[in-house]
């Protein structure tokens, strides 16, 4: 969704043919950053009041907002049911992450997908949560790219998988000399090459 994209292809011409496709995993990540912020305001709140045994405690409730319901642990899953009981702000944030991430863990077409976004983008624009208010802003801004990955079934799910990947490869390798050699190990974790061994290679004959 960043501006030098769409100023790459329409306004520098390079390919104002194309059509321009958001992929849905930056907008579920940008309402998950929404969420964020949300909580830090709240831990920050709770600094300022004086207590921060409470705010260390409620700093390690992060993950169970973030990560995925399913992929809870019992611990956070525990810590997501007192805040839910809890209620307020930081319920109401969850509750509308949760309601856009769900609307692209289906199969819904483009139509049925716009209709839910207008009502979540109404619905985080009453919210009375700044980081949603501006949230909603953005979301209703590129809702067109959004539906268009959604319509042509466009994503960039395997380059993302790749990233991630190679950043695995670096961190365990703390670094690289050289780009030749970072290139090698992606091509051999990741590319079309298969190693046979010295003793898996058929016996040559000699004479």
């Amino acid at each position: 969704m960043g501006p030098a994209f769409a100023k790459s292809v329409r306004e520098d011409g390079h390919a104002p043919q194309a059509v321009i496709c958001i992929d849905p995993f930056h907008a579920v990540k940008l309402v998950g950053e929404a969420l964020d912020t949300v909580r830090r305001e709240a831990w920050n709140e709770m600094r300022g009041l004086g207590d921060p045994a409470a705010a260390k405690k409620f700093k390690g409730a992060r993950w169970s907002l973030l990560k995925n319901p399913e992929n809870l642990t019992d611990e956070q899953a525990s810590t997501l049911r007192k805040l839910k009981r809890k209620g307020g702000g930081i319920w109401r944030a969850y509750r509308l992450k949760e309601s856009f991430r769900a609307i692209f863990a289906g199969d819904l077409d483009a139509d049925e997908a716009a209709e839910l976004i207008d009502r979540w983008t109404s619905q985080a624009s009453r919210s009375q949560l700044p980081a949603f208010i501006k949230a909603a802003k953005t979301i209703r801004k590129f809702r067109d790219g959004i539906l268009a990955s959604i319509r042509l079934k466009i994503n960039n799910g395997r380059a993302e998988g790749l990233n991630n990947h190679v950043r695995l490869l670096i961190r365990r390798a703390y670094g690289f000399h050289t780009a030749t050699a970072a290139l090698a190990l992606v091509m051999l974790t990741c590319g079309p090459i298969t190693l046979v061994l010295p003793w898996e290679r058929p016996p040559t004959r000699t004479g």
